[in-house]
């Protein structure tokens, strides 16, 4: 059994111990720490209402809950996943984390405002629990809370809408954080081609993350005003417009796709050069296409609403502009591909997880271009396949690259390895269960079944069952992969600084990473991901 690392015990505020050095803490390693926990909670929560929502479609009629019930299971698990899993995980947990290590610093910019936005993130949390047992229950009117049902509703969407918003100011305060930490903080020997292409990513997100969640908190804000004070801004019974409703909420929501991706994508443009022992191939083309994302993806939001009754020329516009937003994400994949041409690739779990991004995104982005062209998103809007298509986005790229990261970065966060082979096993499951959970969900949202009915007619009941087995498979793996990274702490052997051979700055200092990071002052090199010179670096410790 290894012992704890003494990282735990060494970055405590001056005279405080035990929980109260955890809650205290301006340490950004203990605050990636607190949000992995928090982020994982909220995530098995998720997961088992995912689950159960498709236990409860696999077979037509009654099976395991009512219809009331299924609509506030599926408002619940739309809202952790996306404001408290999709959104946060990967900055809050990693970023934090890591950050400040590849830039060369000892903290964020802003220590104490870090910790402030963790308590907004529990806090945020906390009410959207509350809110399912006080008055008359959780919401049932999905995570988007469309008006005018969500301002004509009984339940608790006054709260739950106040819980999104401190997440939001949670996340925009997180951004805030990082962009003035890029800015100021960073080694001044360091040049902005010298920085990984994760910490890039984080920047361009968090320039998302500032200039469109207000729009969110906002338009929350005026769902609680129109529920409180009857001001007949959405509402159409009081010469109120529901599409301003829509445009505000996309103008947001569509850019925090970008906010869910972007980190991802950085994700496996670190773990792609590393285990193909080769320079990542356009540096430069994926930090410029990671902007590109970010400003592209902000202009976007209404090809949600082709059915609403815009003009032609709107439409045309926002098409366009869609399928133009396609092209710097297709710049990232070809990037990473040519990366591993002719390169030296070593089999690792982050590795086959990045490999499963790379896939699962491209079909999430091609079913995307068949919603960004209007003729054909008329026949399949509010089916079954926007459905499929949201979940290879978000969770077949962002979850999966969450899992790649927590496999990356486990040995240094941790300073222990993990056992290859169930992480294998485990990852293959997720894959193949995802795959078997998906798929059918095109198939049915081509044949015509709306999305977010709690039934459906006859002939949808085969697509249904098969997506809800795949379900099964899917969480099984999650589960082992979950598993066997707790075990690491039990039986797993001790990680060496640098157990993949990566060359970026946090592989210099030792797992887990002291205190104040650099013990001496970190060697910044011409390129990040050079990889002349480096070692044979041994991975049997994990096998």
């Amino acid at each position: 059994m290894t012992s704890t690392p003494s990282f735990y015990h060494q970055s405590a505020p001056p005279g405080l111990t035990g929980i109260k050095a955890w809650l205290l803490t301006h340490d950004h390693k203990r605050l990636g720490l607190m949000y992995l926990g928090a982020v994982l909670f909220w995530f098995t929560i998720a997961m088992v209402l995912g689950l159960l929502l498709r236990t409860e479609l696999m077979s037509q009629g009654r099976t395991i809950m009512g219809p009331g019930l299924y609509n506030s299971f599926f408002t619940l698990h739309g809202v952790i996943m996306v404001f408290l899993f999709a959104i946060p995980a990967i900055p809050a947990i990693f970023g934090n984390f890591f950050l400040p290590i590849q830039l060369g610093t000892d903290d964020v910019f802003f220590p104490r405002l870090n910790l402030f936005s963790w308590y907004l993130f529990m806090i945020g949390g906390l009410l959207a629990i509350v809110s399912l047992f006080v008055g008359d229950g959780f919401p049932d009117t999905g995570w988007t809370f469309y008006v005018p049902f969500s301002i004509q509703n009984s339940k608790n969407v006054g709260l739950t809408v106040t819980a999104a918003f401190i997440l939001g100011m949670s996340s925009m305060l997180t951004g805030l954080n990082f962009v003035t930490t890029f800015h100021r903080m960073r080694d001044k020997r360091m040049g902005l081609m010298q920085i990984p292409l994760f910490t890039w990513s984080l920047y361009s997100t968090a320039w998302v993350q500032i200039l469109a969640t207000p729009v969110i908190g906002i338009t929350f804000i005026l769902v609680v005003l129109e529920r409180l004070l009857s001001i007949g801004l959405f509402d159409p019974d009081k010469g109120g417009d529901p599409l301003l409703y829509q445009h505000l909420f996309w103008m947001y929501s569509h850019p925090a796709v970008y906010i869910m991706i972007l980190p991802g994508m950085g994700v496996i443009s670190e773990i792609i050069p590393v285990f193909s022992r080769k320079s990542i191939f356009g540096y430069k083309a994926i930090v410029w296409s990671s902007m590109a994302i970010a400003i592209a993806g902000s202009l976007v939001w209404a090809h949600h609403m082709y059915t609403s009754g815009m003009s032609d020329v709107s439409v045309f516009v926002f098409s366009l502009l869609t399928f133009l937003v396609a092209v710097p994400s297709a710049v990232k994949v070809f990037s990473w591909i040519a990366t591993m041409y002719k390169g030296s690739i070593e089999m690792t779990p982050p590795f086959l997880l990045a490999l499963m991004f790379i896939y699962l995104f491209s079909v999430g982005g091609l079913t995307g271009l068949v919603l960004g062209a209007a003729g054909t998103d008329i026949h399949v809007h509010d089916t079954h396949f926007v459905v499929a298509h949201f979940h290879f986005v978000m969770f077949g790229g962002t979850g999966f690259a969450f899992f790649a990261a927590l496999h990356y970065w486990w040995p240094k966060m941790f300073g222990v390895m993990y056992t290859f082979r169930a992480a294998y096993w485990g990852a293959v499951l997720a894959a193949i269960g995802f795959m078997f959970h998906y798929v059918p969900m095109l198939i049915l949202g081509l044949q015509g079944m709306p999305r977010r009915y709690y039934d459906y007619l006859p002939q949808y009941e085969t697509g249904n069952f098969l997506a809800g087995f795949g379900a099964y498979i899917m969480v099984f793996g999650i589960i082992i992969m979950f598993v066997n990274l707790l075990m690491s702490f039990r039986k797993g052997v001790p990680a060496p600084a640098d157990p993949w051979g990566g060359t970026t700055l946090e592989w210099k200092v030792p797992s887990p990473p002291p205190v104040h990071n650099f013990i001496d002052k970190p060697q910044i090199m011409d390129f990040p991901y050079d990889f002349k010179g480096v070692g044979e670096q041994s991975q049997k410790n994990g096998r």
